[in-house]
């Protein structure tokens, strides 16, 4: 994330962007006002039954060519995510490019089939007597409001959805990583998709909130826990649907019989790559007693080894925002004063905002740095007794995000994903979860509400499913409309009996 800095300004109030690593001046953006946003949302109104008389095929055929655009375009969006956040090149076209292509892609090959008219069979007595058919009607105007630790899929994704479904769609990206999320209009537009279909408003949380409020269908939200309370708040107020992708403090466990060696690989990476900046990222870890040596002295030689800066043989570039790097070095401070010891890091190190990676072990559940979000190069393990009581330590947290178990046994892994109140759980890896949209994704507790992704539901997500209830037989009246008779008594009593006995029930599901 970008350093932000206000402009003074006579008119609209705009905002300076500076690189995290260099400390440069790289843009600056007006902040959208909230007529402008009211205006934005009429033009979109009015562009949608456009938009959405295409039919879904033709849709897909203007959205899947952003493909072919973000392919030929990839070099100039790495540059633009990279300069606003800092983040290696690595991490660049891994959670970036081949995401974004990937998604594209796979929702495109969905669309037709997942936004199809469904006529699904009547159960029991109906069957004979009418036909269902359900469509999915797109809901109109969709807000989509994204973060900045991941500012170009996270546009990407949520819009291509909407879009295909025959939304029109309205983006704010972070006002941090502006440019880098507005790439993701830039190359639907330039696949076809027009300008009052898909439009981008610039701005802070001010920005935010107008688009909330300004008569859209529907909400979908990647950011805090803080800023989504916010707005699950005024979404009830105007009874507008949302999904909310917030926080989390996911925790890994590490089991007795886990591959030690995968297991510290795999904490090192998952705790940093992104430079720690993912929700979805290991912040917690747990292992039992009887391997915690072994796993402490891999972990640690991993960590000291690992490179920080802009160079793209380095491992980690710079935390994203500087207000980030704050929360990061309160965490570790607050954890070493309570009594937990510095293996590695903690401390700023190279150029910019960047931040060595950091080791504590000796952690407790009173620190900060286990009980709320980091969002940084911080690795923090806990030894505990056995699985049990480390299955009891990862529950312990206002999150619910996701969650992973180390262990050679998948039987093991199920049982322990079972007790886990975590919204996804995964053996021997973690945050791969997103990456998989055929699995619903979306978090308990504070992590969350709704869930995004999961093949059909997703696409369908962005849509009202809209029963039509069709007359089999057009007779003149139905046997319970008025006038009622005695018949008309001793038929429903004959339903009852026939469909409803022993022998027939089952049937009649």
């Amino acid at each position: 994330m970008a350093i932000v800095e206000a402009l003074q300004s006579n008119g609209a109030r705009r905002l300076s962007i500076k690189n995290p690593l260099s400390g440069e001046a790289i843009d600056d953006i007006a902040v959208t006002s909230k007529e402008d946003v009211d205006a934005a949302v009429r033009r979109a109104r009015a562009a949608q039954p456009g938009w959405a008389a295409l039919g879904v095929a033709e849709r897909k055929r203007i959205v899947h060519r952003a493909l072919d655009v973000l392919m030929a375009r990839q070099e100039e969006v790495i540059a633009t995510v990279r300069a606003e956040t800092g983040k290696t090149r690595v991490d660049a076209l891994s959670i970036e490019i081949i995401s974004s292509c990937d998604f594209i892609n796979y929702w495109c090959g969905r669309a037709v089939k997942d936004l199809s008219d469904e006529k699904p069979g009547l159960h029991g007595f109906l069957k004979p007597l009418k036909k269902l058919r359900i469509v999915y009607e797109p809901l109109g105007v969709v807000g989509v409001i994204t973060p900045w630790n991941g500012p170009f899929v996270l546009s990407t994704d949520p819009t291509v959805q909407a879009l295909l479904a025959g939304n029109a769609v309205i983006l704010k990206p972070s006002e941090v990583t502006p440019r880098s999320g507005e790439w993701a209009a830039r190359i639907l537009w330039e696949a076809g998709v027009p300008k009052d279909v898909l439009q981008v408003l610039h701005g802070d949380g001010e920005t935010g909130a107008a688009l909330v409020q300004a008569g859209v269908d529907k909400i979908a939200f990647t950011g805090s826990v803080r800023t989504g309370k916010k707005i699950a708040a005024s979404c009830a107020e105007q009874l507008l649907p949302f999904t909310l992708e917030l926080g989390g403090k996911d925790p890994m466990i590490v089991c007795a019989d886990a591959n030690l060696e995968r297991a510290a690989n795999g904490a090192v990476f998952l705790s940093m790559f992104n430079t720690g900046q993912v929700c979805l990222g290991v912040e917690r870890v747990y292992v039992v007693e009887r391997v915690a040596d072994e796993f402490l002295r891999l972990v640690e030689e991993k960590v000291r080894a690992m490179r920080v800066g802009s160079g793209d043989d380095k491992e980690i570039g710079s935390v994203f925002w500087d207000r980030q790097l704050d929360i990061i070095e309160r965490h570790v401070d607050d954890a070493v004063a309570r009594g937990a010891r510095l293996v590695v890091g903690g401390n700023r190190t190279g150029e910019g905002l960047c931040y060595a990676p950091t080791l504590l072990t000796d952690v407790t559940h009173d620190m900060a740095v286990m009980r709320e979000e980091t969002f940084g190069p911080v690795l923090c393990v806990m030894v505990v007794p056995d699985e049990e009581a480390a299955i009891a330590a990862a529950n312990d947290s206002e999150y619910g995000l996701s969650a992973s178990v180390f262990t050679t046994d998948e039987e093991k892994a199920i049982r322990i994903a079972r007790r886990l109140r975590a919204g996804s759980v995964m053996q021997n890896d973690a945050a791969v979860i997103y990456g998989i949209p055929e699995a619903p994704f979306g978090g308990l507790k504070s992590s969350g509400m709704g869930q995004v992704h999961g093949g059909s539901r997703a696409l369908r997500g962005f849509c009202h499913a809209k029963p039509i209830v069709l007359d089999r037989w057009k007779q003149d009246k139905e046997e319970i409309w008025y006038p009622l008779t005695e018949r008309t008594t001793k038929s429903l009593e004959k339903t009852i009996e026939f469909a409803f006995g022993k022998v027939l029930r089952r049937l009649m599901q």
